[in-house]
């Protein structure tokens, strides 16, 4: 079993799918890493002998940063837009859209569960 970043690869996937399961590596990356360790995309994970392994490994260590490194400075760039108080922080610690989406109708997903409002009752004469 290959395992890179802390990371179990999935044995029977190709390489090029399987380099992806490693948070911070998409199709691109995991194209470039088997280039330059000389390993086919179409080779699986499980066909990988420990040449190979060790390269890729070697590439992923001193060229990327992944996982939780990658993670932990995801978090800490929003700290810091939070901590200027930029229009994106704002947005960040209101928990609503960023990116200019409009909020009237949908945006469920950083709102979260809708929270129902009741009318104010009108007074009767």
């Amino acid at each position: 079993m290959a395992r890179i970043a802390g990371i179990d690869l999935p044995k029977n996937k190709r390489g090029v799918i399987g380099l992806t399961y490693i948070f911070g590596i998409g199709r691109a990356t995991a194209k470039e890493i088997l280039a330059h360790a000389e390993v086919s995309e179409d080779k699986k994970v499980q066909d990988w002998n420990d040449d190979e392994l060790a390269k890729i490994r070697g590439f992923i260590n001193e060229k990327l940063k992944v996982e939780g490194a990658l993670r932990s400075e995801i978090q800490m760039n929003i700290k810091r837009l939070m901590d200027i108080g930029c229009y994106r922080g704002v947005r960040h610690r209101a928990g609503l859209p960023l990116r200019g989406q409009r909020t009237k109708n949908n945006s469920r997903t950083r709102k979260g569960k809708r929270k129902t409002v009741a009318n104010k009752k009108k007074a009767t004469k």
